[in-house]
């Protein structure tokens, strides 16, 4: 299984955002801190601020403000903004048209795999992720606030 590169993006700018002082950061400043795709980057945060977890503002001023609680918003709910999809295989899926579907009995494993991975990913925090708050600032190149 594999997630999108939306969702690394996603879990990025939220953690970049997560160590600033201010929680706030335009698009610009997280794409060349990760040295990703200001375009890809954009459509993301688009997605984060319609699932509520930052805010955006247009302007001198604007950008991205982080504004769900980072010590209650888990890994697995940052996966659940940021992708569509969680069918790991067809007979998960709404569109399900397998032919043994029903009659196999590895759909409960699949099912069981799927809920074990967010059962782990539920267990860490956004702030839990950025412990290491002032090797995060360093490596993105966030001043250091003493």
């Amino acid at each position: 299984m594999r997630l999108t590169s939306h969702t690394d993006y996603a879990f990025r700018t939220l953690l970049h955002l997560a160590v600033k002082p201010d929680r706030r950061a335009t698009v610009r400043e997280v794409a060349d801190a990760y040295g990703l795709s200001r375009n890809h980057l954009a459509k993301v945060a688009q997605r984060l601020t319609r699932a509520g977890l930052v805010e955006s503002a247009q302007g001198r001023s604007g950008g991205l403000t982080l504004v769900a609680d980072p010590h209650r918003l888990s890994v697995g709910d940052i996966v659940r903004a940021a992708e569509d999809d969680f069918a790991i295989v067809e007979c998960l899926g709404e569109d399900n048209t397998c032919r043994v579907s029903g009659v196999c009995a590895a759909h409960g494993a699949f099912a069981r795999a799927r809920s074990a991975f967010f059962a782990e990913l539920d267990r860490q925090t956004l702030a839990q992720a950025a412990v290491n708050e002032l090797g995060i600032r360093r490596n993105l190149g966030i001043e250091v606030v003493s």
